[in-house]
């Protein structure tokens, strides 16, 4: 059986999220707290990757990707953003699909309480333009999710209420994710760790996943990321048409600018 899934990565195909415009009446303008240019943050990335891996699987079947997207922000915690990746694994499993690029769409609140403690509420679109077969489970998810975070330390949880990146029937499945990133004290360096249990309402679909990698800052928006993934992922659900198995270990790193 060939796999139908996991998250993408070609082409930076995309969408600057939101433009925001105020009113000309300086009186007014001055009145709103939303008026005020230093609670709105504009960023953008630009990544180049060994290869993408999404919640541990391969994306390009071993092969490079070139990722990037926009963010915004508002100071009251509000955000929006879109992300976007070349990817191979929709064709990889059915050569009758032509879908090179995954765009993700996304928005949510976050914010602080505490001295520690943060959380993190949203909803994510995955899309998939492209060409598909008659008959075909569309790999459109979209997922919410809420997170709670202590210092380093955070814990997500996504829902679909949709078919999970084209799985057919597999309505409510979910994820959920432990990370941790600690700052050590050399080299600007950060400590990554990661497990995720991904639950599919499908037969031997669901798999655990983990990372373990360090990213160091190299200054000017420049940031260097190395990781070892794994799964315990069942080769006979996601092994893919060109009999890779999608779920295997591997070394990863990435080159990420942020502006």
């Amino acid at each position: 059986m060939t796999v139908l899934r996991h998250t993408a990565a070609n082409l930076l195909a995309v969408s600057v999220p939101a433009i925001l415009m105020f009113a000309a009446v300086p009186a007014v303008a001055q009145s709103r707290p939303d008026a005020d240019p230093s609670a709105h943050t504009f960023t953008a990335n630009v990544s180049v990757a060994t290869e993408y891996r999404y919640r541990g699987l391969m994306q390009t079947n071993r092969r490079p990707a070139i990722q990037g997207g926009f963010d915004y922000s508002h100071a009251s915690g509000f955000y929006l953003g879109n992300w976007n990746s070349s990817i191979s694994w929709l064709g990889d499993s059915n050569a009758e699909v032509s879908a090179p690029v995954e765009m993700d769409f996304y928005g949510g609140y976050k914010g602080t309480f505490g001295a520690d403690w943060s959380y993190d509420v949203g909803v994510l679109q995955y899309y998939y333009p492209g060409d598909y077969p008659a008959g075909y489970t569309r790999p459109y998810t979209t997922e919410v999710y809420a997170g709670v975070g202590y210092g380093p330390v955070t814990l997500k949880y996504s829902y679909a209420p949709t078919n999970l990146f084209g799985f057919a029937d597999s309505k409510n499945s979910w994820y959920l994710d432990l990370s941790a990133n600690v700052p050590l004290n050399f080299w600007d360096l950060t400590l990554n760790t990661h497990v995720g249990y991904q639950k599919v309402q499908v037969a031997n679909a669901s798999y655990v996943d983990w990372k373990i990698g360090v990213t160091r800052d190299l200054g000017k928006g420049l940031s260097l990321a190395v990781a070892y993934i794994d799964t315990n992922a069942d080769k006979t659900v996601y092994t893919n048409a060109k009999g890779r198995y999608m779920g295997r270990a591997t070394a990863w790193a990435s080159l990420t600018k942020t502006f």
